[in-house]
């Protein structure tokens, strides 16, 4: 038998430590949560990706009545990011969750379909990207999605 320990390295932040960059993901990925299609939870959230081009990109999430028709607001700025800038590598996103109209206290992860689709596009430009989960005072980051998911599913496991 052998043992392995699989570790997660998050550093967090209080929001007015945040460099002018990330930011200006964050406020992105707030304002985006304000768009949500959130009428059966009232669970709003927002995601910002930075392209490597400089481009800012906003998603988040859209519900449906015919639960689990809907998709994370994550998913939603990645995919809208590969169909329209399928060449860009994607440097970094913010995810940022508001409830009863204010930003959760703590920072909200992605999900587990989320991680796997964040670790899919990193291994697609073959780039890391960096992942800020912010919350009301606080903002979690990690330099990878392999952070949040280090043994994904990949191309490796299809040959």
């Amino acid at each position: 038998m052998n043992k392995k320990d699989i570790t997660c390295h998050i550093t967090e932040y209080l929001i007015d430590e945040l460099s002018d960059q990330d930011r200006t993901l964050a406020d992105k990925a707030r304002e985006a949560a304000g768009n949500a299609w959130a009428p059966y939870s009232d669970f709003r959230v927002g995601a910002a990706l930075l392209l490597e081009n400089g481009e800012i990109i906003q998603g988040n999430n859209q519900e449906n009545a015919a639960y689990p028709s809907g998709l994370c607001a994550e998913r939603v700025a990645v995919f809208y990011a590969n169909a329209n800038y399928p060449d860009i590598p994607i440097l970094a996103l913010a995810v940022v969750a508001v409830k009863k109209g204010k930003v959760t206290e703590e920072p909200v992860y992605p999900c587990g379909a989320c991680r796997q689709v964040l670790a899919e596009s990193e291994n697609r430009y073959g780039k890391s990207m960096r992942i800020l989960m912010v919350g009301r005072d606080q903002v979690d980051i990690v330099a990878s999605a392999t952070e949040l998911l280090p043994r994904n599913f990949n191309h490796k496991n299809l040959i």
